[in-house]
C-alpha cells in the first residue's frame, strides 16, 4: 500500500512538473523564438505604447475622421469572441443587418452621394465569425474614403492610394479575399493627415 502511494504521488509530481511546468515554459520560449510578434499578440506600438492588435478589431466609432471597422457581436471584446447564432434568414439577423445598413447610409450618405443599400459591401453589415476581426473588404474601404477625406481635409485620391496601400491580396493567391487592416490604415493615416 505504501509503495502504491509513493508511486501515484512521485508520478504526480512527475507529470505536474513535466505537463504543467516544463511543457508550457518550452511552447512559449519556441513560440518566442519561431514568431516573436505573434507570440506577443502582434501588438502594435506608437511611441514605445501599445495602441492595438495587428489580429484584433476595434471600435472607432464616434471618430469620423477614422476608417471603421466592421459591426461585431461582441462589442470588439477579445476575451469574449463569439458569433451570432440566429440562422441566416431568420428574423434577428435581418433585423441587425437593416440596422447595421442604415447606419452605415447615414455614416456614408452624405460624403458618397448616390450610394444605396446596394452598394453597400456585405462586410460592411455583417459581422464576423469571431466578432473582432481587424480588416474591412477594399470595397468597404473605398466607400469609407470619401468621408474620412472630407474629415480630415486630404485629397480624396490620397486617401485611396493610402487604402491601395494597405489592401492585402488572397494568402498564396488564392485563399480568402483581399482585405484592408482598419487599424494599421488609421495609423498611417494619422501620420500623414494629423488630426
Amino acid at each position: 500500500m505504501i509503495s502504491t502511494l509513493r508511486a501515484a504521488v512521485v508520478s504526480i509530481a512527475v507529470f505536474t512538473l513535466t505537463l504543467g511546468l516544463a511543457y508550457p515554459l518550452l511552447s512559449t520560449v519556441a513560440a518566442g523564438v519561431i514568431a516573436p510578434n505573434g507570440s506577443k499578440g502582434s501588438l502594435i506600438e506608437r511611441d514605445g505604447e501599445a495602441v492595438g492588435s495587428r489580429l484584433i478589431g476595434q471600435s472607432f466609432a464616434g471618430h469620423p475622421e477614422y476608417f471603421q471597422s466592421r459591426p461585431s457581436q461582441s462589442g470588439y471584446s477579445a476575451d469574449a469572441t463569439f458569433f451570432s447564432n440566429a440562422g441566416p434568414n431568420g428574423r434577428d439577423t435581418f433585423k441587425a443587418i437593416d440596422a447595421n445598413a442604415k447606419r452605415y447610409l447615414k455614416r456614408e450618405g452624405p460624403f458618397t452621394p448616390g450610394l444605396t443599400r446596394a452598394d453597400i459591401p456585405p462586410s460592411a453589415v455583417m459581422t464576423s465569425a469571431s466578432g473582432v476581426d481587424p480588416e474591412i473588404s477594399p470595397e468597404d474601404a473605398r466607400i469609407q474614403a470619401h468621408r474620412v477625406a472630407a474629415e480630415r481635409k486630404a485629397p480624396l485620391q490620397d486617401v485611396l492610394a493610402l487604402v491601395d496601400r494597405h489592401t492585402s491580396g488572397r494568402a498564396l493567391g488564392i485563399l480568402g479575399d483581399p482585405a484592408v487592416n482598419v487599424l494599421e490604415l488609421n495609423l498611417d493615416l494619422d501620420q500623414e493627415y494629423p488630426r
